[in-house]
């Protein structure tokens, strides 16, 4: 039987350190799918957050992987993806972003809109991704409410339209009108944010001495906002015009109940895809879906490999036999998984929205569409350029078949991009990457992951430009410029900085040398 609930897929996106995994985590702790919330930056014995599983997560308090959460919240099923914050893994945002429907950018109070909230946002833009803005750590001192208003309208372009005001400033946080109802939802600390923070709905009559002061400047903004029509509009939300705006301490799980209701309230649906050729997926319609992400060494046990896929259209049902569209070749699905963080559990069924694990499907890359009945392709996701460049060798040669095995397994997952030529030969394959951090998750996952440690050589590269097999042989031999070839087949032409790549294609006007889409810096 299908699941006929509503579904709502979002992903939640920031700076570093804006508090992403740990709203992600006093999510999945207000739908109650756990216990306890276990902070990012957690002293002692404090375990950390379930999206966070890597060792290097949990060592650096970042998130480097994206990871999926599904659970259920008031009848709908939420699939949120959390992403990883920092730059230098904003190919693997991209990926994630190309498999939502809607978008919650987080906001540090303190630090208002910083460089990666602002590049995210630009590519939710592109994809024409509705965006909901939460301001965050509201219970530490920092910019005014009105402030990150102007902020938001001036760096984005959107119109921010309140759904909940501060009572109290940034550091004071009492709580919050709901400014659809002029309630004020009082909160209540608990024992270092680690439950759910108890609220009290009250009407302005109700209001105590004690927050009457803090109450009153509220209701006088919130005045302000109404009299400059900064009301939520459905259709200037979901066109991409406005973005609706709450205030919240992640930490202290104060506003994550109001995000949780707001998801439900506005947050939109599931909409039909369209295909590389122009034809057109409804929801309702055969069973299709597309590969976001590959992930491996989820399991310390034994050597697992998930292909993280979007369900497009129709119903999925665990052993039905789909064709994947890259090779026209079927397989069946029979080890299905859904994905809870680094936990997995065999999946029957799943509907449009819902993301779902394809497990050792050996021959799904990231981008590619699998389907039932007439076939369909997905348009796929572009790699950014790299701007950082190293050889990489075997630091055992007694374990060079770990090491390609290792190899071959990141450049399918996107951890880096793997580059080869005939002259360099297979042994000292090129990495190229977004940002350097991209080359310690390599380092430590071909030590602790593939048993083969690992040595880099720097290269002296700065910038990628596609070009064709006639412009490869164009540029053979060429002084501050080395053709190589990515495992897609795309040929890159690497240069030693802006200059000579300007200079190659002024000289050169015949030679096709194509920017790729710009991810790093």
């Amino acid at each position: 039987m299908p699941d006929t609930r509503p579904r709502r897929t979002f992903a939640v996106i920031s700076h570093p350190d804006a508090g992403k995994s740990t709203l992600t985590e006093a999510l999945a702790l207000h739908a109650r799918v756990i216990t306890e919330a276990g902070a990012v930056h957690g002293k002692g014995d404090r375990r950390a957050t379930v999206s966070d599983w890597m060792a290097m997560e949990k060592a650096r308090g970042i998130s480097i992987t994206s990871a999926a959460l599904q659970f259920v919240y008031r009848d709908h099923v939420i699939n949120l993806v959390d992403t990883p914050g920092h730059s230098d893994f904003s190919e693997d945002t991209y990926r994630v972003l190309s498999a939502v429907d809607s978008a919650v950018m987080l906001v540090d109070a303190g630090k208002g809109l910083e460089p990666q909230t602002l590049k995210l946002f630009k590519v939710c833009a592109l994809r024409g991704i509705p965006v909901m803005t939460v301001i965050n750590k509201w219970d530490r001192p920092g910019l005014s409410a009105l402030e990150l208003m102007d902020l938001i309208q001036e760096k984005i372009k959107l119109r921010p339209t309140p759904l909940t005001w501060p009572v109290g400033e940034a550091g004071d946080f009492r709580g919050v009108i709901d400014r659809r109802t002029g309630e004020f939802v009082k909160y209540t600390r608990t024992a270092g944010g680690a439950t759910r923070a108890p609220e009290r709905r009250m009407a302005a009559e109700e209001v105590e001495e004690a927050d009457a002061l803090p109450w009153a400047t509220a209701v006088e903004e919130h005045e302000l906002l109404e009299l400059d029509e900064a009301d939520h509009d459905q259709a200037r939300f979901l066109a991409g015009e406005t973005t609706p705006v709450m205030f919240a301490s992640a930490l202290q799980n104060f506003g994550v109940a109001q995000l949780l209701d707001l998801l439900l309230d506005i947050a939109p649906d599931p909409s039909p895809t369209e295909g590389v050729d122009g034809s057109v997926r409804k929801v309702g319609d055969e069973f299709s879906a597309f590969v976001f992400k590959v992930q491996s060494g989820m399991n310390n046990a034994h050597r697992d490999r998930l292909a993280y896929a979007r369900v497009v259209s129709g119903t999925f049902e665990r052993g039905m036999v789909v064709t994947h569209a890259g090779s026209g070749r079927p397989f069946a699905t029979k080890f299905a998984q859904s994905v809870f963080g680094r936990d997995t559990a065999a999946v029957e069924s799943a509907e449009p929205g819902d993301i779902i694990g394809f497990v050792n499907a050996q021959s799904l890359r990231v981008g590619d569409t699998v389907y039932v009945g007439d076939p369909i392709e997905y348009p796929p996701v572009p790699s950014f350029a790299p701007e950082h460049f190293v050889t990489a060798s075997a630091g055992d040669i007694g374990r060079y078949k770990q090491f390609r095995r290792g190899i071959e397994q990141l450049d399918q997952e996107g951890v880096v991009q793997v580059l080869r030529s005939d002259l360099r030969g297979d042994q000292n394959p090129v990495l190229a990457a977004v940002g350097p951090m991209q080359f310690e998750v390599v380092e430590d996952r071909m030590t602790n992951e593939f048993n083969s440690p690992i040595r880099f050589s720097r290269l002296d590269y700065q910038v990628a430009r596609r070009t064709d097999a006639a412009g490869a042989a164009a540029l053979a031999g060429k002084r501050g410029v080395e053709v190589l070839e990515r495992s897609d087949g795309t040929r890159l032409a690497l240069f030693v900085d802006q200059w000579r790549a300007q200079v190659t294609a002024r000289d050169n006007p015949d030679i096709m040398l194509e920017a790729l889409p710009a991810g790093g810096s």
